[in-house]
């Protein structure tokens, strides 16, 4: 009897609590609910997660508190103030770090730059600038990416335009920024984007392994952390899905690092190495010598590089094409700048882009454009180490998670004025015709501080290259009644891929 009275009690106190909170929380743009927290909103508008978190930033302000469920470690602060940004990532970057939370639920990426903190990722970072800033490797780069166009990717539109098949651009686009990631980490091209007439390219688990992945690991930071652990014991749900196509990432890069171990066995000298293709392990091999460097070092950072590599480029270049097959007007001004900077010869187009790739100013602010708007990389989180005031006023305790929205960075007033909704290349260009700086604690695509994207120079190259070679000899229509919208995820994939009509452009 006094067990069942005791029940009834605490049925009464949480109902009571429920009913308080329900009238407290009637206006509330996020309901604070007793244990639960702010869970429950959050997962009610997690098919649009992006905006939704948009709409609570500019109610808040630009910064707010969350508040999590109890005894789970969700409870932080989110931020899409650009002053906030600047003292995190710069001005007080010594007392911000990814965090323990953050390597566990990334374990999937290992000791890659992506989850270092301190020392460790200072030698990963100096060592990939070096490599990144070779003229080698940037030569490379641009043989790999021309190579891949013109075999590949415009043979495979053109036989689209000329079957007029509905294609997944998104997916096309995906796989030949992997092919080309592949290539310079390992000197292998996987040939992920084949050039066999069809329209239809067909699964590849490992490529499609690290979408899978990327999605998720986002899940995981939307549940208590015993929620995804048990998930992972018993091997359901997301987790499940994880463990497999880890397994067919891993059963990938084992077979590349493989490979090149095996071919470093085959030279005799190091002249010889040097004499073949540029690419990143067979540099760190060279560097360190094959004996000293483990394979899951190297696993760990091509994981890393691959996601930086593959994901981030393609989610630009589909976000681009996608608002340009939208805006025609700037579509024609792309077209016009190349008529005036390029040669239309066929044979020698993508060699002029490459040459003339500064040139190309309205261009390039589209692309800008784009990744304001859509950046690939739509979230980042960090922890704090000790007590600290935010610009905005806000306090922070040690070890609280604070999480910046480069996607909400976007599309607020306040940085971009009332036109910040709109997809306007001009804003990125000034009265003489040259590309605007704007301070990257603004502009946060690629990042800001210490932390900045080692490849934002390589990621534009490749844009360019792609942006300039497909809207010179195509237009891209959408599909009627196909919908865009963003994946939740690491990066900024589209859900439904972008399933468009290609046509050859007359000049």
């Amino acid at each position: 009897m006094f067990i069942i009275q005791c029940i009834g009690a605490f049925v009464a106190i949480l109902f009571f609590l429920f009913v308080h909170s329900w009238r407290r929380n009637r206006n509330a743009i996020v309901p604070n609910w007793p244990i639960l927290g702010m869970l429950p909103s959050t997962l009610h508008n997690i098919s649009n997660y992006y905006d939704y978190i948009t709409l609570v930033l500019k109610h808040h302000g630009g910064t707010f508190r969350f508040e999590g469920s109890w005894f789970t470690n969700s409870t932080g602060i989110l931020t899409s103030d650009p002053m906030n940004v600047h003292h995190i990532v710069s001005k007080n970057f010594g007392n911000y770090e990814k965090g323990s939370n953050f390597k566990e639920t990334f374990e999937t990426f290992g000791a890659g730059p992506l989850n270092s903190d301190s020392d460790e990722w200072k030698k990963e970072r100096t060592m990939l600038h070096s490599f990144f800033k070779r003229k080698n490797f940037e030569n490379f780069l641009k043989q790999t990416i021309q190579k891949k166009l013109e075999n590949f990717l415009l043979p495979f539109l053109d036989h689209a335009s000329i079957v007029k098949a509905h294609v997944d651009l998104h997916d096309a686009l995906t796989r030949f920024t992997f092919d080309i990631t592949c290539t310079f980490l390992f000197g292998f091209d996987p040939n992920c984007l084949q050039n066999n007439f069809s329209h239809d390219l067909g699964d590849i688990t490992y490529h499609k392994a690290l979408s899978m992945i990327e999605e998720a690991i986002v899940y995981r930071g939307f549940f208590p952390t015993f929620v995804w652990k048990l998930q992972k014991w018993l091997q359901i749900g997301q987790e499940k899905k994880l463990k497999v196509a880890q397994e067919s990432l891993d059963k990938f890069l084992h077979e590349c690092i493989l490979s090149k171990l095996e071919e470093q066995n085959r030279f005799s000298s190091t002249r010889e190495v040097e004499d073949s293709d540029c690419d990143l392990i067979k540099e760190i091999l060279k560097g360190t010598g094959k004996g000293k460097t483990s394979e899951k070092y190297l696993r760990d950072t091509a994981v890393n590089l691959l996601l930086a590599g593959n994901g981030t480029v393609s989610s630009g270049l589909s976000w681009f094409f996608w608002l340009v097959s939208c805006h025609p007007v700037v579509e024609a001004k792309i077209i016009q700048e190349m008529k005036d900077n390029c040669l239309s010869d066929d044979e020698n187009l993508i060699t002029s882009i490459v040459e003339k790739l500064d040139k190309l100013i309205y261009l390039h602010g589209a692309i800008c454009e784009a990744l304001r708007l859509y950046p690939p990389v739509p979230i980042e989180q960090k922890f704090a180490i000790k007590a600290d005031i935010l610009p905005s006023g806000v306090h922070v305790s040690p070890n609280t998670r604070i999480l910046y929205y480069l996607y909400s960075m976007g599309r607020m007033e306040k940085i971009w004025g009332e036109d910040c909704m709109e997809f306007k290349p001009e804003r990125w260009i000034s009265k003489s015709g040259q590309i605007i700086h704007v301070p990257s604690y603004k502009f946060i695509a690629f990042n800001a501080g210490p932390r900045s994207c080692l490849g934002k120079d390589i990621t534009f190259v490749e844009m360019k290259m792609a942006a300039a070679a497909i809207l010179w000899k195509f237009c891209i229509h959408l599909v009627d009644g196909h919908p865009v919208t963003p994946r939740l995820s690491i990066t900024l994939g589209m859900k439904h891929g972008l399933k468009v009509i290609v046509t050859k452009r007359c000049i």
